[in-house]
């Protein structure tokens, strides 16, 4: 097959340069292959997935400790910026004006993506806009480096990371990809989406049938494997993702920003005093939150596909820019096509 042979020849490229990377790598590079947790992950690759030895050694060797990973994961922005703030980073006229080129560009691979996932393309595109602006910064860590920095160096999540940098390298060996070649942000996400690995595993598809799952480099794989992403996840086609909340009196504080998923009905929230401006079904379940925005509190129920937004990312900050960005993209698509 294309991909075995591909793979084949990434590994012998790693061979070959690993005794010459190895000769001038310095003292102020770390080395993971004799870090004290590297024999237990080496371990599991050689007996769990049948991986040569000497071939993750060598990856671990060559990875490369990064401070300012440690220093971004201490800090994410979701935890330290208000509503209003973290809103006009993702959200811009220049990012709109992108994400309606995008979506001219790719229009039959979103098309297509939309029938057969039953999401929006407007949301597709939302996402890619809000995670990368469109492929304009995909991060530029080596995803190894990132990986076995936060899996050897950050104990607090030494085991998730560890898991993803497994993955990774189940990862390149079924693509077939070099494993130094491909970067991502300072959490090891890649591509134009910004899948972990094991997401890259789980959800990421060949849309463009090249018989390879390429999510950095393949707009069109891209496209699809948010649209898979989204679907295996729940996405409800046709339905709702947010409403404005209505509120009625003093309501109980303790309402607000109780959690992502939604877990009382609207009738629930409604005898509360939380009302939505919008006739919805009372038996839906919402998630009632309150966001501190540049004019005010802003007051907002989350239902069930606002909740699938934030499986991509676990943030209610995140999932309202994702949507605002798609609806003011769509708003715009529309007055491109419209006659």
């Amino acid at each position: 097959m294309k991909i075995q042979n591909k793979q084949r020849n990434a590994l012998k490229k790693l061979f070959c340069g690993a005794a010459a990377a190895l000769l001038i790598s310095t003292a102020a590079h770390a080395d993971y292959s004799s870090h004290p947790g590297a024999a237990a992950f080496v371990k599991t690759m050689v007996e769990k997935h049948n991986f040569d030895r000497d071939w993750v050694l060598a990856i671990l060797k060559q990875a490369e400790p990064k401070q300012s990973i440690l220093d971004a994961m201490s800090r994410p922005a979701e935890s330290v910026m208000t509503w209003g703030r973290y809103r006009n980073i993702f959200i811009q006229d220049s990012r709109v004006t992108q994400g309606v080129e995008f979506w001219t560009e790719h229009r039959e691979a979103l098309a297509r993506a939309e029938k057969e996932f039953g999401v929006p393309a407007s949301m597709i595109v939302g996402i890619i806009g809000v995670e990368t602006r469109y492929g304009r910064n995909t991060g530029s860590y080596r995803v190894v480096d990132a990986l076995a920095t936060l899996g050897f160096d950050f104990p607090r999540r030494a085991t998730f990371f560890l898991g993803q940098l497994e993955e990774y390298m189940l990862m390149v060996r079924e693509q077939g990809f070099e494993p130094f070649s491909l970067k991502g942000s300072y959490a090891g996400a890649m591509g134009f989406g910004q899948f972990i690995p094991s997401s890259y595993r789980a959800y990421a598809v060949d849309f463009d049938g090249d018989g390879q799952v390429d999510i950095v480099n393949n707009k069109v794989d891209a496209i699809g494997s948010v649209a898979n992403y989204f679907k295996r996840h729940g996405w409800r086609y046709g339905q709702p993702v947010v409403s404005s909340a209505v509120l009625k009196g003093d309501v109980d504080q303790s309402l607000f920003n109780a959690g992502l998923k939604p877990e009382k009905t609207l009738a629930q929230l409604d005898k509360a005093g939380i009302g939505s401006d919008r006739v919805l079904e009372p038996s839906q379940k919402a998630t009632a939150m309150k966001l501190e925005g540049e004019k005010g509190d802003e007051y907002w129920l989350g239902l069930h596909n606002f909740y699938v937004i934030t499986r991509y990312n676990h943030s209610a900050m995140y999932a309202m820019a994702a949507y605002q960005l798609s609806e003011l993209i769509a708003a715009d698509m529309q007055k491109v096509t419209t006659p």
